[in-house]
């Protein structure tokens, strides 16, 4: 199933009637109890769900989160989702927020928003939030449904907008926050990683050690790994495992009497032609140079 409007957006969801045809902005107190579940379905949409504790039980690895006083999802068009149960929406606190790309397009935020990141986050690294941070998220959304419900004027768009994007720039923050204070949470995320770079390495895969990889391994999503380790170490992920390989490839170069080539292959690189480029990128010098100089 695939949604490319907001209107069929709000019929699935069980979402009152919108009140404009790019933007749909309801309290979870208002929608009906349903969802397509079981079903997975193409949201050609920007969508931002807010939950209470009660509504929030995703799971960071083994890990548990930060608060447990609300969370927020973040997810961009073409991402594909799956409800397994039903949510019971009576009484609950929270927002849901879908809007169509068009009605950023010709706004800054319409670039911008390309490049947050937390958009493609997996379900299960929301961000939560604490009571602060919730009363902030509280009153933005008073403030958009208020505009939102009233009759469109040439002003609409724009104060929403520029509502979506004071959103967006707290979630930013409070991401920012998390990533902060799972720093106590997650204090041996390098060694983990490094572990894990260094079990593929030694049982030479045929396949280069990827991000996606090394994410899946330690139930996270690929950027969210990265945003962690920038934010403990100062390097991402893929730099993280440069590192790992040009270290390995320096060892390997004079200790043992591989060829070059041969050493591409048992770190991963299926051309030694890349391996050579990385290393040579990463140090100044080709592997043979390195190894005839030490």
């Amino acid at each position: 199933m695939t949604v490319d409007t907001v209107e069929e957006y709000a019929a699935l969801f069980g979402c009152p009637p919108i009140c404009h045809p790019l933007l749909s902005v309801c309290r979870l107190s208002d929608v009906r109890d349903y969802s397509p579940i079981g079903k997975p379905v193409r949201l050609n949409l920007y969508t931002i769900t807010i939950k209470d504790s009660t509504t929030c039980n995703a799971s960071y690895g083994w890990r548990s989160y930060d608060f447990a006083r609300g969370c927020m999802n973040f997810f961009a068009p073409g991402q594909v989702h799956c409800w397994e149960e039903k949510a019971e929406n009576a009484g609950r606190w929270g927002w849901m927020v879908a809007f169509h790309p068009d009605f950023i397009r010709k706004y800054p935020l319409g670039t911008k928003i390309g490049r947050l990141k937390f958009f493609s986050y997996s379900v299960r690294e929301a961000l939560h939030i604490s009571d602060m941070e919730r009363g902030v998220v509280e009153s933005i959304m008073v403030n958009m449904e208020s505009e939102y419900r009233q009759n469109t004027d040439a002003h609409t768009q724009d104060i929403i907008v520029s509502q979506l994007e004071v959103l967006l720039n707290y979630s930013e923050r409070f991401y920012t926050r998390q990533f902060h204070t799972r720093s106590s949470v997650e204090p041996d995320i390098l060694a983990r990683v490094q572990a894990q770079i260094k079990k593929h390495i030694d049982g030479h895969g045929k396949e280069f050690i990827s991000v996606n990889a090394i994410a899946g391994e330690l139930n996270m999503s690929p950027h969210y790994l990265s945003d962690l380790l920038l934010s403990q170490t100062g390097m991402n992920a893929q730099q993280h495992i440069h590192a790992f390989l040009i270290e390995r490839a320096k060892s390997l170069l004079l200790t043992t009497q591989l060829t070059v080539s041969e050493i591409a292959y048992r770190l991963g690189f299926e051309y030694p032609q890349h391996f050579n480029r990385l290393f040579k990128g990463k140090t100044g010098i080709a592997p043979s140079e390195y190894r005839n100089m030490n």
